[in-house]
């Protein structure tokens, strides 16, 4: 079984979480500068087996697409291209950096950790994964 990878698309940095082997656990990767995002996903994939890619999908409170939908698009479609046998899921990224700071104030962070965008993006990332993994499993017992 491969790992998931979640990316949370910025159009200057790339947040990128991870799961273990087994698909249980879902951590911090890193967060990449965005023009190096290919660069780094093809390194890694020839590394390590990856299932599936989770792409935070970006709407507004609304339900309508953000600004930033039409550079994630782009990056998905390039992105399937280039791996066209790889699973590319969609999913709601939205309230994902509100919640990292939260995560981060809780965990104890200093204002000065709290204030990089950096490690922002990275538990974004952890926290999509994480939400998706948790869907997964809720829709799977649903089914049965």
């Amino acid at each position: 079984m491969g790992r998931l990878i979640a990316i949370d698309y910025g159009t200057k940095r790339t947040g990128l979480a991870v799961t273990d082997t087994l698909q249980i656990i879902a951590t911090g990767l890193t967060t990449v500068p965005t023009h190096t995002l290919f660069d780094f996903l093809k390194n890694y994939f020839e590394k390590e087996p990856v299932d599936s890619v989770i792409i935070g999908l970006p709407k507004q409170t609304n339900n309508q697409p953000s600004e930033n939908m039409k550079n994630v698009k782009v990056f998905a479609n390039k992105l399937a291209k280039l791996y066209s046998d790889m699973d590319i899921i969609f999913y709601d990224e939205r309230y994902t950096s509100v919640m990292a700071h939260k995560a981060m104030l809780e965990g104890g962070l200093k204002k000065k950790a709290r204030s990089n965008k950096a490690l922002v993006d990275e538990i974004s990332a952890v926290i999509l994964l994480q939400s998706y993994m948790e869907s997964r499993q809720y829709n799977n017992h649903k089914q049965t």
